[in-house]
């Protein structure tokens, strides 16, 4: 029979001892009498912290887990911390979730919280996406927020991301202060868990109307869309919270013509109808796409469940239907948004995007032809919200997006924002199909004009403490054994975000990176292909980032260029082991 480590039985004792409700404790001790030793050590041998996106975890009993007593001492570290950072201040926090399971008890868990501790709530009184969350946290004028969701994570999975005064997620130092109050409380009898419900106030529908107006007011293409009403367009919200707001904004932008999938429109957080509720799936898109060939769409899309990433799918010039990943629907936004601002003359020196590090360098490239500073950041949405935060009143942001199908048109939020970039994807098809184009024909002329540039992501998925460790013994062997040649072709600089630091490995020559501390390892080969390996901080994963060019002549050679980028692509990531 198989013990627990001695720090992972104190803590099942103390669950076991302290003041948790008997569901609880019955639960630890059956995974006890059963010998659950792999089990019990994954819910309980660390303590979730804040990663890339917050708090996010599979559901259960222990401290390694998502639980109301996780979410509760988090939300009373998060109220500890906002009561030093503005003492003697009124506090307002805003709190939305999306349709995840148990999301509306946590919410209602996380306001408990927080109006025990004195700070006034403002609760949305039905779920409603991740944007809508942050655009309220600056609307009301609150202090922070904070959002119950898991993303785009398997069903079993729920989560909770924490929001400042911008908008934006936690960053440093905030996100690492907030654990540190957290770790502070020693016993759960800490946590004021009852509720004030005279500091509790709902937020309703006059929070939609706000919103879905600002995102009406980033339309460009007006006269188009009047033409193009007509425009088929196939939604579906994946069980999630783009249902709520994603139809009425398209119709607030002119669109008529939106057909839903309907099976995919009831909220439910066990994702009845797909294996796994991605956009970037093409399984998630499966019944969207069916439901788009019978009826000859136009465009097909879809929201992740707390409707802040977006997967589209358009027709190629076969007429079939095909999947853009999120750096050519990046592409697309950027190239189109930065066209039409030039065309008003209103781009200038004060203009800029942002994109992040493992995010399609075609997306600086064309920034650059727009004469257009283009930021790279982190991984992670919270570093574009950062700059954007960074540069208010002095630069004007317009647009930015990163490869995970975020992307954010204008400036009302500090997050990505599927809402507004649904929108703005419809209103590019129109404008194009306006012009006789689709957005494939948009998308090769980027190709041709900027080079082909051609990305995959591979993820290896390693669970519980052993996969940590793991991800740990990866990244440690590529830092001490960094490969010469990926692909049969040099390997010639290597940038290390952990230490701050780029190589060139010809002349041994290093230079600070001027960003913050990150584990991520880039490999820029001779020819300028980039490979970034990075642990997730959301996820038991760790993505490789492939990036690679080609020359596109003409869209007559789209097919074979594309081939050859994918042995490239192919040849690089066997090299590195993870093919």
């Amino acid at each position: 029979m198989s013990t627990l480590d001695a720090a992972v039985q104190a803590k099942v004792n103390t669950w076991l001892e302290g003041n948790y409700d008997e569901a609880t404790k019955a639960e630890i001790k059956a995974l006890v009498e059963k010998n659950a030793v792999t089990e019990l050590t994954d819910s309980f041998y660390k303590d979730l912290e804040f990663g890339t996106g917050g708090l996010r975890g599979i559901m259960g009993v222990g401290s390694n887990r998502i639980n109301r007593y996780t979410i509760g001492m988090a939300t009373q570290g998060f109220a500890n911390y906002l009561k030093q950072t503005y003492p003697g201040e009124s506090i307002k926090v805003a709190i939305a979730h999306d349709s995840r399971n148990n999301a509306t008890v946590f919410a209602q868990v996380t306001a408990n919280v927080f109006s025990s501790n004195g700070i006034e709530v403002y609760l949305f009184d039905e779920l409603r996406p991740t944007p809508q969350l942050s655009f309220a946290i600056r609307e009301l004028g609150c202090k922070g927020g904070v959002m119950l969701t898991a993303s785009h994570n398997p069903k079993e999975y729920n989560g909770y991301k924490a929001y400042w005064n911008d908008g934006g997620q936690l960053i440093a130092p905030h996100d690492k202060n907030v654990v540190a109050e957290v770790a502070k409380i020693k016993s759960v009898d800490e946590v004021h868990f009852t509720g004030n419900p005279d500091l509790i106030h709902s937020v309703g529908k006059e929070m939609d109307d706000k919103f879905i107006a600002r995102l009406a007011s980033e339309s460009i293409s007006k006269e188009a869309i009047k033409r193009q009403k007509d425009l088929k367009i196939v939604f579906s919200p994946i069980h999630g919270t783009g249902f709520t707001v994603v139809p009425p904004t398209l119709k607030a932008y002119g669109f008529e013509n939106v057909i839903l999938v309907e099976e995919q429109c009831t909220m439910d957080g066990n994702f009845p109808t797909v294996v796994y509720p991605n956009p970037e799936e093409h399984e998630a898109l499966t019944m969207a796409l069916n439901k788009a060939k019978a009826i000859d769409a136009d465009l097909v899309m879809a929201t992740d469940p707390d409707a802040d990433r977006v997967g589209i799918a358009v027709k190629n010039n076969k007429g079939e239907f095909i999947l853009l990943n999120g750096n050519q629907t990046g592409s697309l936004l950027m190239e189109y948004v930065l066209r039409a601002w030039h065309e008003a003359g209103k781009l200038n020196e004060n203009t800029y995007v942002v994109k992040t590090i493992v995010t399609s360098h075609l997306m600086d490239s064309i920034a650059k032809s727009y004469n257009t500073s283009c930021y790279n950041v982190l991984t992670g949405f919270k570093f574009i919200g950062d700059i954007m935060t960074r540069f208010e009143g002095k630069k004007r942001f317009v647009v930015g997006g990163e490869e995970s199908y975020g992307y954010l048109v204008g400036d009302h939020v500090r997050d990505k924002d599927a809402v507004v970039s649904a929108a703005m994807i419809a209103e590019m098809t129109a404008f194009y199909k306006d012009k006789g184009e689709s957005l494939f024909d948009a998308l090769l002329d980027l190709y041709i004009k900027h080079g082909y540039y051609k990305e995959k992501l591979i993820s290896l998925t390693k669970k519980g403490k052993a996969g940590a460790e793991e991800i740990k013994e990866m990244m440690k062997g590529f830092r001490e054994q960094t490969p010469a040649s990926l692909g049969g072709v040099k390997v010639a600089v290597l940038k290390d975000y952990e230490l701050r630091e780029e190589t060139n490995l010809a002349t041994g020559k290093k230079s600070e990176i001027q960003l913050p501390k990150s584990d991520v390892l880039q490999f820029v080969l001779e020819d300028g292909s980039i490979i970034s390996a990075r642990p997730s901080g959301t996820e038991p994963k760790i993505k490789f980032y492939c990036s690679v060019k080609g020359s596109l002549p003409s869209k007559a050679d789209f097919d074979a260029v594309s081939a050859n980028l994918d042995a490239k692509i192919d040849a690089i990531m066997k090299d590195l082991g993870v093919a």
